[in-house]
């Protein structure tokens, strides 16, 4: 049994967030790079601009909706192994949809790919990242989950850059190239537990004699059960209705409204800066203000832009938007796997988290691909964002019940 090692040299839970924080970023941006392809596969398929973007709510219900599968696994085998496997799948499902030759070959490739791969890896890593930390929790956690806002912010633009030199087919391949061999090779560094370097969460020493007690937590199948995990559920259910909308659609509300393409990708990428400020600065801050409370306030800040971004129809409305909403969503992100371990504790979180995160899933395939439809229909977007809005609205009154329910059987140790 290794002996403490936490006053020697940075504390590795840090690397263990480094290493979740490249593989938020491999996956979700990968995911988050569709927008670019989204003129592309309508021209080359002829298709509608619906069927173009369940591509992406498919590929987002698996993600999120396969947790309740990956989480458990985690709990029992590790996140590395998952973690590795999820980032080969991202990497093949990008190679194999360069070949695609129709929208279903798409849907299976890189809906499968992308869903399964970033499934398999997301809820481990960053349900391991809360085993690492407690006073620095919401800030671990909001670095690691930063990934997706920096992947938000350079995936898309390279994505965009590379369609208009190479092709679609052939940004395919480099994607999937990069995804394998940058997200495997992080996967590599992912430890269960501080405890497997002779360490306490946060770096505390811990008596040797403790490494052998495993935290304590409750039970998902007590969890689920408990008024505030359906109240968690949903309100991340309604919320998700609306949240993911913005990233298959912003870049064509904008090109709707006269703006040129560098313009929209631009206005996606500020998403990315305000989900990764959202991300960096907002861990830290709920850790000080209440994590619970401060959950409350993001589901009201998405509410609130969802609504503004109904009637912005230029470039600088656009781009506050984008800025808003990327800070609270960021928010939402960074804080939410923090409070499921404040409620439910730790031996299980991956699980628990995993089964949260299904609400997630029927929201995002929902959602993105509802308003498509609705477009195609109506040539507008302005009532799927105003639906968004409101979901989110009723979100933020469930979430304040939720907070002031009672408390869960044990708290996070």
């Amino acid at each position: 049994m290794r002996t403490d090692t936490s006053n020697k040299g940075v504390f590795y839970g840090w690397v263990v967030v480094a290493a979740a924080f490249t593989v938020t970023f491999v996956g979700f941006g990968s995911a988050y790079t569709f927008s670019a392809f989204v003129e592309p596969l309508q021209r080359d398929f002829d298709a509608s601009r619906g069927s173009v973007s369940l591509v992406f709510s498919l590929a987002g219900f698996l993600y999120f909706g396969l947790g309740i599968v990956s989480g458990p696994l985690a709990d029992r085998w590790g996140a590395r192994r998952l973690a590795m496997l999820g980032m080969l799948l991202v990497g093949l499902g990008l190679a194999l949809a360069s070949q695609a030759r129709s929208i279903a070959e798409v849907y299976a490739a890189y809906s499968l790919g992308i869903g399964l791969g970033v499934g398999l890896a997301y809820v481990p890593v960053i349900g391991t990242v809360q085993r690492w930390f407690v006073a620095r929790r919401g800030l671990a956690s909001g670095l690691a989950v930063s990934g997706i806002g920096v992947g938000t912010l350079v995936m898309p633009p390279l994505a965009t850059w590379l369609v208009a030199s190479l092709g679609w087919r052939e940004t395919y391949l480099v994607l999937g190239a990069l995804a394998a061999l940058l997200g495997i090779g992080m996967s590599t560094l992912i430890v269960d537990s501080p405890k497997d370097r002779g360490t306490g969460p946060d770096g505390a020493p811990i008596a040797i004699q403790a490494t052998a007690k495993a935290p304590s937590g409750v039970p998902m199948r007590e969890a689920i059960r408990t008024r505030r995990f359906i109240g968690l559920y949903a309100a991340c259910l309604l919320s998700a209705f609306g949240v993911f909308v913005p990233f298959v659609h912003l870049v064509p509300y904008a090109l709707d409204h006269g703006l040129t393409q560098a313009s929209a990708v631009m206005l996606l990428g500020t998403i990315g800066v305000g989900s990764t400020l959202g991300r960096f600065l907002l861990g830290s801050l709920a850790d000080r203000m209440g994590r619970q409370v401060f959950l409350v306030a993001m589901f009201a800040g998405m509410a609130a832009s969802l609504a503004f971004w109904a009637f912005a129809g230029s470039f600088l409305p656009l781009a506050i938007f984008a800025l808003t909403f990327g800070v609270v969503y960021g928010g939402w992100v960074a804080i939410l796997p923090a409070v499921v371990m404040d409620y439910f504790g730790g031996r299980h979180v991956g699980s628990i988290i995993g089964a949260l995160y299904t609400s997630v899933a029927i929201g995002t395939l929902v959602g993105p691909s509802a308003a498509g439809f609705a477009f195609d229909f109506s040539h507008s977007y302005t009532l799927p964002i105003l639906a968004g809005a409101l979901a989110n609205g009723l979100a933020t009154v469930i979430a304040m019940a939720t907070v002031r329910s009672p408390a869960a059987p044990m708290l996070a140790n």
